[in-house]
């Protein structure tokens, strides 16, 4: 009777209860940011470089990416058709949600690593020119999809591989990385479209 009582009282006053649900994802939140580390001038100077390896390599780390990004696609885009993954490290994190999802995937790559009939776009990355592209079949008109990678910086590549899915007439619902370097804006670069970011720096 009390601690009704007292639930009650907190919520008159516009405090809610901290449920177990969000202690439990802020706990795999927490194991997560322990497991990346920080390579400073790599791959050249004034690079803070953010390792997500050591989460490949346990393996309650990685079931936690996993479960976050399920729950947030559950609760958000339940209507999701296809997930679609950024060369390379989007196609660690990708097909595990996809499964779990049971949903499709399908990758972006670098040009010219893909076989048969593809479409491409150029975007620029910081010192060069680069170019994604998809198979022409990977996406039907009309289809809803979600794209991840591990990390978004400055957002070109991100940029890119939505340019791609729009292209083949599908929408894009939204952007999923484990690590979003908010500094660098990527997401400014990505609007409309949301980014969904398990960990931010």
């Amino acid at each position: 009777m009390y601690r009704k009582r007292a639930l009650l009282r907190n919520r008159a006053r516009g405090i809610e209860p901290v449920l177990k649900s969000d202690r439990v994802m802020a706990e795999k939140r927490d194991l997560i940011v322990r497991c990346i580390r920080t390579f400073n001038d790599f791959p050249t100077k004034g690079i803070p470089f953010k390792d997500i390896f050591p989460i490949l390599e346990n393996p309650r780390a990685l079931t936690a990416v996993i479960d976050l990004f399920e729950e947030y696609v559950r609760n958000t885009h339940p209507h999701v058709d296809l997930i679609v993954g950024l060369d390379a490290r989007g196609f660690l994190f990708g097909p595990l949600l996809a499964q779990r999802l049971g949903k499709g995937f399908a990758p972006i790559r670098k040009k010219g690593k893909l076989p048969g009939p593809t479409i491409s776009v150029s975007y620029s990355l910081e010192y060069a020119e680069a170019e994604a592209e998809m198979q022409e079949d990977a996406l039907c008109a009309g289809q809803k999809v979600l794209i991840i990678d591990d990390l978004l910086a400055t957002g070109g590549t991100m940029n890119a591989a939505c340019e791609l899915v729009k292209r083949q007439q599908a929408e894009v619902l939204a952007c999923l990385v484990v690590v979003e370097l908010k500094y660098l804006n990527g997401a400014d670069k990505l609007k409309p479209t949301s980014v969904f970011s398990l960990v931010q720096y």
